[in-house]
């Protein structure tokens, strides 16, 4: 075994990392495309959030790797040593694997969302859809930049609030929300008593 480690030189070493980051690169690209297709979404990526991958993503990684092989196998075949092909992969890889982060990231941040949190609702003007009885609940449509929600809702002094009168969302508890009638405006700009 220690001849056959001997015999080994620091190019194949270096094509031999280089080929292992870029098969998993492969593997996870075609196993994760064809798992999720079958219903198995069993990801292994779950550090994702909403802002993209990662730097510890497998698929990063693999790239990290995949450039560190590569960038010390050229160096080793244009004659450096190990230690200056390792320094050079190491950079290499860093440098791809951070580009390839950047990319990512940016690619989800342009994705669309049509997610509203309960932060969204807080303040905004709804409109009742279903009237709210006396201490009882109703339903309130609301837009939220190009959303339109529907919750249900009760009023915060408990007093009925009819159909198509506009109202404020003044809490979120859980599912429901609390709001209290708009006060109309009169042509002078002042709140009318």
């Amino acid at each position: 075994m220690a001849e056959f480690l001997q015999t080994l030189s620091a190019f194949a070493v270096f094509l031999s990392i280089a080929a292992f980051g870029f098969l998993f690169l492969l593997v996870s690209l075609l196993f994760g495309e064809v798992f999720e297709h079958f219903g198995f979404e069993h990801d292994i990526a779950h550090e994702m959030d909403q802002s993209g991958p990662s730097f510890l993503s497998p698929r990063i990684l693999s790239v990290f790797i995949t450039a560190f092989g590569g960038a010390g196998a050229i160096a080793t075949y244009y004659g450096l040593s190990t230690l200056a092909a390792s320094g050079i992969g190491f950079i290499t890889g860093a440098v791809f694997a951070s580009l390839i982060y950047m990319f990512a990231r940016f690619l989800y941040g342009q994705q669309a969302s049509t997610e509203v949190k309960a932060t969204d609702l807080l303040g905004q003007t709804a409109r009742v859809v279903v009237g709210i009885p006396k201490d009882g609940v109703g339903q309130v449509r609301c837009r939220v930049g190009e959303e339109l929600v529907d919750k249900i809702a009760r009023s915060s002094d408990g007093t009925p609030i009819s159909e198509n009168t506009p109202v404020t969302v003044e809490q979120v508890l859980g599912e429901m929300l609390i709001v209290h009638r708009l006060k109309p405006v009169s042509t002078s700009g002042e709140s009318a008593s």
